[in-house]
């Protein structure tokens, strides 16, 4: 089955209530782009590079990737590591969005390339005003490279 991903937001979160409070803080922010959830690294990857279950599935890299840095099977900092070496999927913004509070992860995840990286708030309202930020800035204002 082929999809068409063209604006895709592509979340990477292993953590249920995470998920739904990303989508929730989505929905709420008027953001309409389709949304596809990783829930561990493996799986990101293998969607990303059209690999075992994804395999043939995707047609376009996503709009917007956002990446949680603690995830199973394959951290997120190897994921991004990944995504910033491939030559179509470096262009794609890569917005980190997790509760490490390690200034190395910081660190690192700025040396691979990361566009942004934002600590969670845990406050339902500040998440959700942090989500409309990010959907304004990376999704209208930012101006990205064309896909082809």
């Amino acid at each position: 089955m082929h999809m068409d991903n063209a604006n895709e937001i592509l979340l990477v979160e292993d953590n249920p209530d995470d998920v739904e409070l990303a989508l929730h803080a989505l929905k709420r922010n008027n953001i309409l782009n389709p949304i596809k959830v990783m829930r561990d690294g493996q799986d990101a990857l293998d969607y990303l590079f059209s690999k075992g279950e994804f395999e043939g599935m995707v047609s376009y890299p996503p709009q917007l990737i956002l990446l949680d840095l603690k995830l199973p099977k394959v951290d997120g900092i190897e994921v991004l590591r990944k995504i910033k070496k491939d030559e179509t999927l470096k262009k794609v913004p890569v917005v980190v969005l997790t509760s490490s509070k390690e200034e190395r992860d910081i660190v690192e995840s700025y040396d691979l390339g990361v566009n942004s990286y934002i600590r969670k708030p845990v406050d339902f309202d500040q998440f959700v005003e942090t989500v409309r930020y990010i959907g304004y800035y990376w999704l209208l204002l930012n101006e990205a490279p064309d896909k082809n």
